[in-house]
């Protein structure tokens, strides 16, 4: 018979990793603003390795509409702009022999529409994901019932993941609407 304890910490670690797996795939979600995340996709064979572009180049961010790639040894520019390309995130790269530019075009009311689509549904796995650990929680709890936890007990437990379910959906929602927010934002 697992503790209440046990249980509500099992629910709540998988509620925090579907909150921060929904925020990190926010991030990749480009809101016509450059942004590091942008290359996270990205990975450039450096020297026989698959590395990701920051591990072969210095990424930087000068303004809201360009993201500057200086490898660290020159030969890895076609490289570099090769594996952009591939990775199909929709920028061009162009380069002046020293370093990469990547301009971020200005998002189309089309494009920006699709984009909240994207955001939507990602808010959407995560509030399944959310959903199933709690069922697997009161699951647990019934299951405890039966191997002699007090019912009370196990009633108690099941209306505590009920308010965690739903004070994580609220974070959910947040994130969900700042993205929405800086999408649609021209």
């Amino acid at each position: 018979m697992m503790e209440t304890n046990e249980i509500l910490d099992a629910a709540k670690e998988k509620m925090n990793r579907t909150v921060e797996h929904l925020d990190n795939e926010l991030l990749n979600i480009r809101a016509g603003k450059a942004s590091l995340n942008v290359l996270n996709a990205v990975v450039v064979d450096y020297y026989g390795t698959p590395s990701p572009v920051n591990q072969a180049a210095s990424v930087t961010v000068p303004d809201a509409k360009t993201v500057l790639v200086q490898p660290w040894d020159k030969k890895m520019i076609p490289i570099i702009e090769k594996a952009i390309m591939a990775a199909n995130i929709g920028l061009t790269p162009s380069n002046n022999g020293d370093q990469i530019r990547l301009s971020i075009p200005p998002l189309t009311e089309e494009r920006r529409k699709e984009l909240v689509k994207q955001v939507k549904a990602e808010a959407e796995n995560a509030r399944v994901s959310l959903r199933n650990a709690r069922r697997d929680a009161v699951e647990h709890f019934k299951k405890s019932q039966k191997e002699g936890m007090a019912e009370d007990i196990a009633k108690d437990g099941e209306e505590a993941v009920q308010r965690m379910l739903e004070k994580f959906s609220k974070k959910i929602d947040e994130l969900f609407t700042a993205k929405e927010k800086e999408i649609m934002t021209v």
